[in-house]
């Protein structure tokens, strides 16, 4: 995987919200944090908030301005919410992202997020090589400050390939339905809705056709199957227990034995 880059935060206010940004900056790979004349920081606390990111907080790294905080990067790309007159190049978060992990071939690089209250400043804006603006409703643009890193940092984590990381498969996999499961399962399921009358005023070779072609479509796994078995025979029997008499058309052939789902 690429290397990641830097997430420079300007100014923060809020513990809670380096906190947040910490956390996500771990949950998608981000091993570096700067922050630029925080208004509070206390390692203690954001570890509270941010729960075993302890080696990302013992990383960060305090500036007094921003340009300190970036001087060793060969990109950066601040983001805003704000129109700009002058001519800017201005990236959506994807591409931006995109952008970042090619310049991680030439050297650091870096993204700039700033002020909870009013974001970043002109001359902030004037220091990093390009704007990064993320669409909102324009009626409503601002983002909190954690939500605008964790769109960043997730679109540095899918370029970086976190989307090729493989999805974990069930902890106990179960082989598909055979057919001959499945068929029982239909006869069982035929049987039961005989016992509570469904029939009564249906067809019942129509229900059925429908009911196979529903499951059919569901793929269902040997372990679903049984579990979808059992309950068509333990209707049958609930109203066996009960002492309510069954109509001849739900005491066909017998039930193979009751099978044991997993469930």
């Amino acid at each position: 995987m690429h290397v990641a880059p830097i997430l420079v935060l300007v100014a923060p206010q809020d513990i809670v919200n380096i906190g947040s940004a910490v956390r996500i900056a771990k949950n998608f790979g981000l091993s570096q944090v700067r922050l630029v004349a925080p208004e509070i920081f206390d390692p203690w606390r954001i570890e509270g908030i941010a729960h075993n990111t302890g080696d990302v907080i013992e990383r960060i790294t305090i500036h007094d301005t921003l340009d300190a905080a970036i001087a060793d990067c060969v990109f950066s790309l601040a983001l805003t919410a704000r129109e700009r007159t002058a001519k800017r190049t201005v990236y959506r978060p994807g591409p931006a992202a995109a952008e970042l992990v090619s310049r991680t071939a030439t050297g650091p690089v870096a993204f700039v997020a700033g002020r909870e209250d009013k974001g970043l400043s002109n001359e902030e804006l004037d220091r990093c090589t390009a704007l990064v603006t993320i669409p909102t409703n324009p009626a409503y643009q601002s983002l909190n400050l954690a939500q605008a890193v964790a769109i960043m940092c997730y679109e540095t984590w899918l370029a970086r390939g976190g989307e090729r990381r493989p999805i974990k498969p069930p902890r106990k996999p179960a082989e598909p339905a055979s057919m001959e499961l499945l068929e029982r399962l239909f006869a069982d399921w035929r049987r039961a809705l005989w016992a509570i009358e469904f029939f009564k005023t249906r067809q019942s070779d129509h229900v059925m056709r429908s009911l196979r072609e529903v499951l059919f479509r569901s793929e269902l796994d040997a372990r679903e199957a049984s579990l979808i078995r059992a309950m068509g025979i333990e209707v049958v029997r609930f109203l066996g227990r009960k002492g309510l008499s069954l109509p001849p058309e739900a005491l066909g052939p017998g039930s193979e034995p009751d099978p044991k789902p997993d469930a």
